[in-house]
């Protein structure tokens, strides 16, 4: 990601790449030691996004969005509202009601966090992104405070949702942010 952004122009495309990781802790510019509980023996790893620490694991779409924002005439909390509202509306196909916080960016389910924000900007392009839990072992988020906040829940759309397709779910989500970021598809 860092070597793609920093080798990008104004004619570069945006991108975004759809992963799954191995368990592992990130721990963001602004993350403090205090948040780490009891890891165990799941690596913690820094890294150059905004935030505090998270959990990524196996059953958990992640999207990094390679964006220049200045070509979209975006700032970041308007990024930040659309990659928000793109999950909301994903999860209402579901069936599931959700929603942003202004104080705490991310999207919540009865109060508990399904779905967490990530980003670095540099020059006007963003990296890093989302990660949203489908269907993972939550244990891990017991070892954190999750994005820093002291007692936080966590859950995954599986607890939500009767069924679900993960395929057919990331293609809707990348439609959802394709069409809140206003590129012709």
């Amino acid at each position: 990601m860092q070597q793609f952004t920093h080798a990008r122009n104004e004619r570069t495309r945006d991108e975004f790449w759809i992963t799954e990781h191995e368990p592992v802790y990130t721990q963001g510019l602004n993350g403090r030691s205090e948040h780490l509980i009891n890891t165990g023996d799941i690596a913690v790893v820094q890294v150059d996004r905004g935030g505090q620490v998270t959990y990524h694991g196996p059953g958990q779409l992640v999207i990094y969005l390679m964006l220049d924002l200045n070509r979209l005439g975006k700032g970041v909390r308007a990024l930040v509202s659309d990659i928000e509202q793109s999950i909301i509306d994903v999860l209402a196909t579901y069936g599931v009601a959700s929603e942003s916080r202004r104080d705490a960016p991310g999207v919540y389910v009865d109060n508990a966090k399904i779905a967490a924000l990530g980003l670095r900007i540099r020059k006007g392009y963003s990296y890093h992104g989302l990660s949203l839990n489908l269907d993972m072992d939550l244990s891990p988020f017991y070892g954190i405070n999750p994005c820093g906040f002291h007692g936080l829940e966590v859950t995954r759309l599986a607890d939500h949702a009767a069924t679900y397709d993960s395929a057919g779910l990331t293609r809707q989500l990348c439609d959802q942010l394709i069409e809140h970021l206003a590129y012709e598809q």
